[in-house]
């Protein structure tokens, strides 16, 4: 199941974090931003346990995540998702400072959907969050829960 119009963001910079948070408001799409800060978190989330074992069942209908993250790293929680039925469909878009080809090609052979690297310009990086908000949650269209793997 997926819970529309949630995004998840992993990210760890507080500073990344509200500018995210203002893109976002300022966009005109409904957005409900759950953050999380680190990998072990992120699948906690994900697969509801831990500290996240009481939130409601369903995936978010996008996954915004940096690579360099605590705990797990982004390539290897997004390895992690791709290899559970319930986690493998849900769409993940890198979105990291990362110039490191390496992690271009890494993400892609993972399975991520699209890989963008933050803009460090003010209005670049809010136009950025803001388009993939409104391609992500308006144009892309996500599986209906027909054959979809239930919690």
């Amino acid at each position: 199941m997926i819970n529309k119009n949630v995004i998840l963001l992993v990210e760890d910079n507080p500073d990344d974090e509200e500018l995210t948070r203002l893109a976002f408001a300022e966009s005109n799409v409904l957005i409900f931003l759950e953050v999380v800060r680190d990998g072990v978190e992120a699948l906690d989330y994900l697969f509801v346990t831990g500290a996240w074992a009481g939130r409601p069942e369903g995936n978010p209908s996008l996954i915004l995540m940096d690579l360099k993250l605590p705990k797990v790293g982004g390539l290897e929680v997004l390895r992690l998702l791709r290899a559970d039925p319930r986690t493998k469909r849900v769409p993940v878009v890198i979105f990291t400072s990362s110039v490191e080809e390496r992690d271009v090609v890494s993400g892609y052979e993972l399975g991520c959907n699209s890989y963008i690297r933050k803009p460090v310009n003010f209005s670049q990086f809010t136009e950025t969050v803001q388009q993939l908000g409104h391609y992500w949650l308006l144009l892309n269209e996500l599986p209906t829960q027909t054959g979809a793997v239930k919690w």
